[in-house]
C-alpha cells in the first residue's frame, strides 16, 4: 500500500484530500503544521508528499530546503498545493525538486488523485503512466459532459472561500446560473428574489445557521417547494434527522464527497432521483 503524507493547514481541504486518497486505497497521514509535517516525512517515510506553501511554524519552501539536505528523504516526490500560481512561486518550487504544482482554486480532489497516481507510476518506472493518466482524465471529462444543468438556478450558501471557488468553477462549466451568499439574511434575500431551482446550504454559518434558513425557506409558500441540500463538516445523526424533519432533500458531509459528486447530487435531486 502506497503511503501519502498531506501537509495542509486548511481544515476542509486537508480532510477532503485525506478522505479521498484513503478511499482510493492509499495509506494517508495528515499534518496541519509545517514543522510537524517535516518530522512526519522522516518518521512516516511516505511514497509521495502533498505540500502546502503557507503553513504555521515552517513553510513549504523551508520544508523543501530541509528535505533536500537529508539524503534519507531527499528522493521522496512532492506535489505542491498552493493558493498562488505566480510564475516566480512555481519556479522556486520546481528549483527545489517539486514534481508538480497545483493551484487550489483551479483543481478538485479528483484531479489531485490523477496527479498522485501519475507521479507514483512514474516513480515506479511504469511505461504506461501517461496512458493511465490520459484514461483517468478522459473518464472525468466524460462524466462532466453527461451532466445537463444548463440554465438551472443554483443558490450556494457557504462561507468557506476555498470550497466556494471550486464549486463556482464547476457550476460555470455546466452552465448553471449561480448565486452565492455567505450568511443567512443575504441568502434569504437572493432566494426570495430569484426563486432558484435548488439551494445548497451549509449548516454552520455566522449569524443565522443553516437549519434556521431552511425553516424559513420551507415556511414561505413561494419557496417551500425548492429542494435544499444541506452541507456539513460532520455527519452527526441528530443533524441529519433535524435536516430531514425540516424538509431537506439530502444531507452531504463535505469531507466525504468531491465537487464533481456534488454536481451529480444536484442533478439527481433536480431530476427526482432517489437517494
Amino acid at each position: 500500500m502506497k503511503k501519502i503524507l498531506i501537509i495542509e493547514d486548511d481544515v476542509f481541504l486537508g480532510d477532503v484530500l485525506n478522505q479521498k486518497l484513503a478511499n482510493e486505497g492509499f495509506s494517508t497521514l495528515l499534518a496541519r503544521d509545517g514543522r510537524e509535517g517535516y518530522e512526519k516525512i522522516k518518521s512516516f517515510k511516505p511514497d509521495l508528499i502533498l505540500l502546502d506553501i503557507i503553513l504555521p511554524n515552517m513553510n513549504g519552501y523551508e520544508i523543501l530546503e530541509a528535505k533536500q539536505k537529508d539524503s534519507g528523504i531527499a528522493g521522496i516526490p512532492v506535489i505542491i498545493v498552493s493558493n498562488s500560481g505566480q510564475p516566480v512561486e512555481i519556479n522556486r518550487a520546481l528549483a527545489l525538486g517539486v514534481k508538480d504544482y497545483l493551484v487550489k482554486a483551479q483543481f478538485d480532489p479528483e484531479e489531485v488523485l490523477i496527479k498522485v497516481r501519475a507521479e507514483l507510476k512514474e516513480a515506479e518506472g511504469h511505461s504506461d503512466g501517461a496512458k493511465s493518466l490520459k484514461s483517468l482524465e478522459g473518464a472525468i471529462n466524460k462524466k462532466m459532459n453527461t451532466i445537463n444543468l444548463e440554465g438551472k438556478k443554483v443558490v450556494w450558501v457557504e462561507d468557506d472561500q476555498f470550497l466556494n471557488d471550486i464549486i463556482t468553477r464547476k457550476l460555470s462549466m455546466v452552465k448553471c446560473t449561480f448565486f452565492h451568499a455567505s450568511e443567512g439574511e443575504e441568502a434569504l434575500k437572493i432566494i426570495n428574489k430569484e426563486i432558484p431551482d435548488i439551494i445548497m446550504l451549509d449548516i454552520i454559518l455566522s449569524g443565522m445557521d443553516g437549519f434556521e434558513i431552511l425553516r424559513r425557506i420551507k415556511a414561505e409558500p413561494k419557496t417551500k417547494h425548492i429542494p435544499v441540500i444541506l452541507l456539513s463538516n460532520l455527519g452527526q445523526k441528530s443533524d441529519i434527522e433535524k435536516g430531514e424533519k425540516l424538509g431537506a432533500a439530502r444531507f452531504i458531509v463535505k469531507a466525504t464527497i468531491t465537487p464533481n459528486e456534488i454536481i451529480d447530487q444536484i442533478k439527481e435531486v433536480l431530476t427526482g432521483g432517489k437517494k
